[in-house]
């Protein structure tokens, strides 16, 4: 047997005004062919592909095909598009005769002109081996499922967590369902369901015993223990996506019993439905967040600038929150971080031990914020190196490129080139700090910071701030987006089609 394996991951923010071109997925790290099996065997949803490939007594041949990954940001431009497609499609075409087809997908990667450049993908894999040949891909759990995805898959298998720290599982739950199709007969039957809603991701945290989500996950647990069920899933969509098709979606698939996945696939759905309105998070104005966490006079808060979540895809220069934590004589170290390679470029001609004084942040995104002047010493320069694991990653290489830290008193500024995990305690450790001794910590991240801090923070406070990446998302203008759809549309009415 030989199975071919590729990856196209991005999630797509369609607020941030910067676009995502090529070069993104090259610094993130392009693969292809064997160097995909020989570098991400042990690496997210790619390397539980691999290794549990390997682990099959039948021992197949493994393909690799090319491995396309970029940090969430906005909109892909139309030439990228088509380089993304003709890199896999490409890949695939040297590969072929193949039994099988794995992908790792995102499901939320939107480019100008092209609104599910999934989808398009995956059409044209399918295309290109035929009908028979088994086609299998991951999503991330804010994936945006649309039906030409479901309608050219044999299965699609979906993150269960949020903060996602079963990206690995997730690789093996898929060649898993895999190895049921193409090795046990199973008879893959998709029930596809789309719920009009879109749910913020502040309270989406299936790790809290008390949360709505942790016992859909259970649910979806359960479901997959079901010796008929290949597997289910749960996609409550990234928000910031202003697409035609943009809403949460129930996904369950079963081995030739369709009554069975389509009965399954509604009450969930519904029990989603009923409980849309439990995933309305609780907001604290800026000011008020800031001053709750001077006042905590011991351990660590982390204040989650959602906003600007570069997590979500937003830019991850906005300056609201820094504004306020500079008005305060913090006790030990705030730490918050921006991206911008011209700041860090200033930094660097001017060496550390120097002061820099000039309007920082507000450049990238300005659209909801604006650059702020400061003074700041200059107090480190490095390379935003590292391996991070934890939410969104297992064993995953990342480099954020040059980097400086600028203090102004207690305020700390991590300053990154390029986009990425700003909220990583690596990140924070990478820049010479410990994240947990701070005072306070800002995390660009909506929900998946969690993973790391909920176990130490005294306290965790989500801000109400502008950005990309809001969680009031709804009153921002969106002109794609199908209606009636809840949040937009309060007091609309529905049930399973």
């Amino acid at each position: 047997m030989r199975v071919a394996i590729g990856q196209l991951w991005q999630e797509t923010n369609t607020f941030n005004p910067l676009r995502t071109t090529r070069e993104q997925f090259e610094q993130f790290g392009v693969l292809r062919g064997d160097e995909i099996l020989k570098r991400l065997s042990e690496t997210n949803e790619v390397g539980g592909m691999i290794q549990s490939l390997r682990s099959w007594p039948e021992r197949p041949e493994l393909v690799g095909l090319v491995r396309l990954p970029a940090w969430p940001a906005g909109p892909a431009t139309p030439d990228t598009v088509a380089w993304l497609l003709d890199e896999m499609l490409h890949a695939l075409q040297r590969a072929v005769p193949v039994d099988a087809v794995l992908l790792a997908l995102h499901g939320a990667l939107a480019g100008e002109g092209e609104p599910d450049v999934e989808g398009a993908l995956l059409q044209a894999v399918r295309r290109l081996v035929g009908p028979h040949i088994p086609l299998v891909a991951t999503l991330d759990l804010h994936a945006n499922i649309t039906r030409r995805i479901v309608e050219v898959t044999d299965a699609l298998v979906v993150y269960h967590t949020a903060p996602h720290i079963d990206v690995f599982e997730t690789g093996q739950r898929a060649a898993a369902v895999l190895r049921r199709i193409l090795v046990d007969g199973a008879k893959p039957v998709t029930a596809f369901q789309k719920v009009p809603a879109v749910f913020p991701a502040e309270r989406a945290n299936t790790q809290d015993p008390d949360s709505v989500s942790h016992r859909f996950r259970q649910q979806l647990q359960a479901l997959e223990a079901d010796s008929a069920i290949l597997t289910a899933g749960l996609a409550t969509v990234q928000p910031w996506l202003d697409v035609p098709e943009l809403g949460s979606a129930v996904v369950v698939v079963a081995d030739g019993d369709a009554a069975r996945a389509h009965a399954a696939c509604a009450r969930l759905a519904t029990d989603v439905w009923h409980h849309r309105r439990d995933y309305l998070p609780e907001l604290v104005p800026l000011e008020e967040a800031v001053r709750q966490a001077y006042h905590e006079a011991d351990g660590l808060v982390v204040l989650s600038d959602s906003a600007d979540a570069t997590t979500s895809g937003a830019p991850g220069d906005s300056t609201w929150v820094l504004r306020e934590l500079l008005k305060y004589d913090w006790p030990r170290p705030a730490l918050v971080t921006l991206v911008s390679p011209e700041l860090v470029a200033d930094a660097q001609r001017l060496g550390v031990g120097a002061t820099l004084s000039r309007p920082v942040g507000g450049v990238r995104d300005h659209r909801f914020s604006t650059p702020l002047p400061v003074t700041a010493e200059i107090v480190r320069l490095f390379e935003a190196r590292f391996v991070m694991n934890g939410h969104l990653a297992r064993n995953l290489p990342i480099d954020m490129g040059p980097s400086a830290v600028l203090r102004v008193g207690k305020v700390c500024i991590v300053v990154t080139s390029r986009t990425g995990p700003h909220f990583a305690p690596e990140l924070f450790r990478a820049a010479g700090f410990d994240p947990l001794a701070a005072a306070v910590l800002v995390a660009k991240s909506p929900c998946g910071f969690r993973a790391a801090y909920a176990p130490y923070a005294r306290r965790i406070i989500v801000v109400r701030a502008p950005g990309c990446a809001p969680s009031d998302f709804w009153n921002y203008e969106y002109r794609h987006i199908p209606r009636p759809l809840w949040p937009w549309d309060e007091s609309m009415e529905w049930t399973p089609s």
